[in-house]
């Protein structure tokens, strides 16, 4: 289905740029954004908050991390 929308042009700007850089087109872009909004999830935020632990040193000793941030300690 078609629809008519209006989108500010630094967002028009922005949508055409970021296409080009993935190889798709503007109405790729905003059909992955209704789809994204849809389903509650946020692909972006997955891969920003992926392996965000990996370079702490405490990694693998979870309860000890646990009760020091229970007990009002620093999380490392």
């Amino acid at each position: 289905m078609r629809t008519l929308v209006e989108i500010p042009d630094d967002d028009i700007q922005w949508l055409d740029r970021v296409a080009e850089e993935r190889g798709v087109s503007r109405t790729a872009m905003v059909r992955e954004a209704v789809a994204r909004m849809r389903s509650g999830t946020s692909r972006k935020a997955v891969d920003d908050f992926f392996g965000i632990w990996r370079d702490r040193a405490d990694v693998g000793e979870g309860q000890g991390f646990q009760r020091r941030v229970r007990s009002g300690g620093q999380p490392g």
